[in-house]
């Protein structure tokens, strides 16, 4: 990333850096003036039980030793006492479960240095007894905490294929006011289902999105995610001006 000309901030997994010892390849970033933003992926805050202290101290050291402006995490279900589910997993948008997610962002928020901002999730399934949308939950939970918004357009995407929910209706919904910065990712398609996998090129369909989202805000920045199959620098630079291209058309 550091060879890449015109990249304005970037996103490192805050579980794969150690505090102390970030990778060399991030220290070159910051001393570009890049800003760098650790993402988390652990940490929980649709679960039950209140953020592990340890997690968040975590997430608290990585925004301090990259000099972050934000920390980023998502609206997520990911385990049960001892019980890792592997994955970041829909909470049941009820009532009841926005009450508890909304002390565990609270707590978080106390425990970080900086901002923290929440991502929508890619889902496999729905809860059945779902008292309110996506967007409205979200919307809520904004109101009550203040935190802001990460949107994942490839997320809207998967869910509008997967459940049927209309991506561009959530966008309507959704209080974008509060947008931190924005994922774009590809994926792939598996027995009609669609797999947020961030191993392949986005879908016109998720730039689609990112187009309907600029028409409505302008977002402080957009990230494209590329979890593993690297292309080269080439290829990579490509896909910014795809991204480029679709803000553009806003």
């Amino acid at each position: 990333m550091e060879r890449l000309p015109g990249v304005g901030f970037v996103e490192v997994i805050a579980e794969n850096v150690d505090p102390a010892r970030p990778p060399e390849s991030l220290a070159v970033l910051r001393a570009a003036g890049v800003p760098v933003v650790p993402h988390g992926v652990g940490l929980g805050v649709g679960g039950a039980h209140r953020p592990d202290p340890a997690r968040l101290a975590r997430l608290a050291a990585c925004a301090e030793a990259l000099r972050a402006p934000l920390v980023s995490e998502h609206v997520a279900f990911v385990r049960a006492g001892a019980v890792e589910a592997g994955h970041l997993l829909p909470v049941p948008r009820t009532r009841e479960a926005l009450s508890v997610i909304v002390e565990n962002v609270r707590e978080a928020q106390d425990a970080l240095p900086v901002p923290l901002a929440l991502e929508n999730v890619a889902a496999l399934f729905g809860w059945p007894d779902d008292e309110l949308t996506e967007a409205q939950f979200l919307g809520e939970l904004v109101e009550r905490t203040g935190v802001k918004l990460l949107v994942d357009v490839a997320n809207l995407y998967t869910n509008q294929v997967n459940l049927g929910l209309d991506a561009r209706r959530a966008l309507d919904a959704l209080p974008l006011e509060a947008v931190a910065y924005v994922h774009v990712a590809g994926g792939h398609a598996h027995d009609g289902l669609w797999h947020d996998t961030h191993t392949s090129s986005p879908p016109a369909e998720v730039l689609d999105l990112l187009t309907e989202l600029c028409a409505r805000v302008t977002p402080p920045g957009v990230l494209l995610e590329w979890d593993d199959a690297y292309p080269g620098d080439s290829a990579l630079a490509g896909e910014l001006g795809r991204i480029r291209e679709a803000m553009s058309r806003a």
